[in-house]
């Protein structure tokens, strides 16, 4: 998806201002423009009668009221600005569209994330992390200055044109991305299903720009999928965090430990851009049983969040790997520093992005939302994941397979082959196996991937050395 964030529930009260809750209690108050200009009106009379009446020390500083002076001089002069240009402007402006491209150069003075939506943008936001949207499929962010690309999700037309983490989006079509703005940028990429959109990539490390036509798709928010390596080991890869994600990777574990004992799991994070903050948590919590998953802190100490697992009476307590690149951000960052912190999984691949922030979306009465950033993200030994991201365990970089002349094999000869060998005496043949669960074209599809991906066959094969260690010998077994 061309942005993901995470989504709280809002509802607006009577007492004309929002509150933003979750299940901790935690609350913001955010009052409207009536109420704040209100404010502004009555502050020279309300003060002095305050100072009056209260019996208490006064807790506004004098900081604060100069802060607030400010405040109202620098609103007095938006205002007369905007007068200004309603009256002589060369051209008539669009009185609000020149107010939604102030608040959107307020929100994204502050950083990369926070943004104004209006209406259409926001109701688009809140489908994205029920079912589906249409586009190219990217996640996208503006790194000094620049639109880059999280990651492409995987299946979708800018996966399959080869679009990566790290590409810097100069044009969309024709339009130079400078000054565009994040929202902006999503809304050219995002289109009807069938609809053409070109992009102008330039690449780290490249000269040359290069020109990407895309077939928008509707894109399917299936974030799970699975395969069997080996018998008893499993692959699991999250491709971002949405409402199902955890429900889902809970019917992956029981069908498959109903069909065999469950001895691993490689958990794939790559390229995964976030998602939704609450499925990060419950993701994590099903592989631990206890301690701190997450906390956040942001401006006000008291709302700090923590989030800690639960007792899961050892059900999966089964040894971990987790895949992790440049594109795994956000939510992502969350599970495998989690996972790492508490020693439950070795994480392997390349440091991780680094966006460590939360955004928070708070509607407004126009049906619009405001995406703004409210604290940090904070792993359990209490390491800030913005810029820093997650540092593998095993630093593995992803090696690009090159495709080779066919070379003859070097002949070889064993025993076996040889005329009027003898058995081993136990009665075992060659041809008599146990069979591994696969089938032939299953078999066939793992072998594929596993040839070409690097970092998952590193990933098995410390699995399989986990599930060794600790093993009883043969002597033992018999």
């Amino acid at each position: 998806m061309e942005m993901i964030v995470i989504l709280h529930q809002a509802r607006f009260l009577s007492c004309n201002c929002f509150e933003k809750t979750n299940g901790n209690g935690f609350s913001l108050l955010t009052y409207s423009f009536h109420t704040l200009s209100k404010t502004i009106l009555m502050k020279n009379f309300i003060f002095p009668l305050f100072l009056l009446c209260c019996i208490f020390p006064v807790t506004l500083l004098a900081e604060d009221l100069n802060e607030r002076q400010q405040t109202y001089k620098d609103l007095e002069t938006f205002a007369n600005v905007l007068t200004l240009l309603q009256q002589h402007y060369v051209d008539k402006i669009d009185t609000n569209k020149v107010i939604i491209g102030a608040i959107n150069g307020m929100l994204t003075s502050l950083d990369p994330h926070s943004s104004y939506m209006q209406p259409d943008d926001f109701k688009e936001l809140q489908e994205e992390t029920k079912g589906s949207f249409s586009g190219i499929g990217i996640e996208i962010t503006i790194r000094d200055g620049i639109l880059t690309v999280v990651s492409p999700i995987e299946g979708t037309p800018a996966f399959k044109q080869g679009i990566g983490a790290g590409d810097q989006i100069i044009r969309i079509d024709d339009e130079s991305t400078k000054d565009m703005g994040l929202m902006k940028a999503v809304k050219k990429l995002r289109g009807k299903k069938g609809t053409k959109v070109t992009i102008t990539v330039h690449r780290p490390g490249g000269q040359a720009l290069k020109d990407f036509t895309l077939t928008r798709d509707v894109i399917p928010l299936h974030s799970v999928k699975s395969m069997q390596l080996e018998p008893g080991l499993l692959y699991i890869r999250i491709t971002n965090f949405q409402e199902a994600t955890t429900r889902d990777v809970r019917n992956v574990l029981r069908k498959f430990s109903k069909k065999q004992p469950l001895k691993g799991v490689v958990l794939d994070l790559r390229s995964n851009p976030g998602g939704l903050l609450d499925q990060a948590v419950k993701v994590s919590d099903i592989f631990l049983e206890k301690g701190v998953i997450v906390s956040t802190r942001g401006r006000n100490p008291e709302q700090d969040m923590i989030f800690e697992a639960h007792n899961n009476s050892g059900k999966y307590i089964f040894p971990m790997v987790v895949l992790v690149n440049g594109g795994s951000a956000s939510a992502s960052e969350i599970v495998a520093g989690a996972l790492q912190d508490h020693g439950r999984a070795i994480i392997i691949g390349t440091v991780t992005f680094g966006k460590g922030s939360v955004q928070t979306i708070i509607p407004m009465p126009n049906g619009a939302g405001i995406r703004l950033t409210t604290a940090r993200y904070y792993t359990p030994s209490g390491d800030s994941i913005q810029e820093t991201g997650i540092t593998p365990d095993v630093i593995v970089p992803f090696q690009e397979q090159i495709k080779k002349a066919k070379i003859p094999q070097p002949w070889e000869i064993r025993e076996k082959d040889l005329p009027g060998h003898f058995s081993n005496g136990d009665g075992k043949k060659e041809a008599v196996r146990k069979s591994n669960g696969h089938t032939n074209k299953e078999q066939q599809k793992v072998n594929q991937r596993l040839a070409l991906d690097n970092q998952l066959r590193t990933a098995l094969i410390i699995l399989k050395s986990l599930n060794i260690v600790g093993q009883p010998t043969k002597s033992e077994q018999k």
